[in-house]
């Protein structure tokens, strides 16, 4: 019974947060266009996908995730479509540009 419950309570937060998911304008390194937008935490964490579930958004990466660790930090992450996630590093949040993230050699953004 706590397995159903458990199930149930997660498929009602993942459909809450797909409701809340959009499409936006997005660099992510070369590659600029439209992103899926999927915020993940109040704190300003969120995650970027391609609109087109079959086309990478940079270099075989299918999702990037920026994860807030304090203001104006982040640790950010890409997933393969093999299903392999790599550690981008951290990343500041743009003094000229508050919608950008810049790491050692990369940038996302997010409008």
């Amino acid at each position: 019974m706590k397995t159903l419950i458990a199930v149930l309570a997660a498929a009602l937060l993942s459909s809450q947060a797909l409701a809340a998911d959009r499409v936006v304008k997005c660099q992510v390194n070369t590659y600029k266009g439209s992103c899926v937008f999927s915020p993940d935490t109040p704190k300003g964490s969120f995650s970027l996908a391609n609109p087109d579930k079959d086309k990478p958004l940079n270099e075989g990466i299918t999702l990037v995730s920026v994860t807030v660790t304090e203001p104006g930090l982040a640790e950010v992450s890409g997933l393969t479509a093999e299903g392999i996630n790599s550690r981008w590093g951290e990343a500041k949040r743009s003094s000229k540009d508050k919608a950008c993230w810049e790491g050692e050699d990369f940038k996302v953004c997010a409008w």
